[in-house]
């Protein structure tokens, strides 16, 4: 591997764009989940939820491991080959788990952009759609550059979508209980 192509894969990770279409894609499935006009603008409870609901659905190798730890089949997850040995593949131990700390910036920078709706709920942030948000999503749910992306983020839903916060990262913690005792900084191999 190129020192070249390395470099190109940091470059992406650190393009907020790339994360916020990602997060766009698995908000619109988290929106279409809720049956109400009322339920729609709180897509998701928590940003904790959502760090850990885009864990899944950004290291698909993990997806795999938490549906057979719910009994599912882990071929939903449809892993391609590339995806178990790219550099992409690999996660690094952050302070509360795997899950990236820049969730409340990107979430900042769409609601900026207007395509997020963020409230307060005693201390928990309520996250959803706007309407704007839901025209873009759409699109890039249309897009066949999006398509494994939004069919997995569908399966992250269905699977682990309605459990709360704390069970989420209970649950987590169970179907990969190796990245409960690493130390920070250290990379995840899934």
């Amino acid at each position: 591997m190129s020192l070249r192509l390395i470099q190109a894969v940091a470059e992406t990770e650190n393009l907020d764009d790339f994360h916020l279409g990602r997060l766009l894609v698995l908000l619109a499935s988290a929106d279409a989940r809720k049956s109400t006009p009322a339920t729609k603008a709180k897509a998701v409870e928590g940003i904790t939820k959502l760090a850990k609901l885009d864990f899944l659905l950004r290291y698909p190798t993990a997806l795999e491991r938490a549906l057979i730890e719910l009994g599912r089949d882990p071929a939903d997850a449809k892993v391609q080959p590339r995806e178990r040995s790219s550099i992409e593949a690999k996660m690094v131990r952050f302070r509360y788990g795997p899950w990236d700390a820049r969730y409340r910036r990107w979430l900042g920078l769409l609601a900026a952009r207007g395509l997020v709706i963020l409230g307060l709920q005693g201390n928990t942030v309520q996250i959803g759609l706007s309407d704007a948000g839901r025209v873009l999503a759409t699109e890039f749910q249309a897009d066949p550059l999006f398509a494994d992306l939004a069919r997995r983020a569908e399966v992250v839903m269905k699977a682990v979508g309605p459990m709360s916060a704390t069970r989420l990262k209970d649950f987590v913690y169970v179907a990969i209980p190796e990245i409960v005792d690493m130390k920070w900084g250290r990379e995840i191999d899934l």
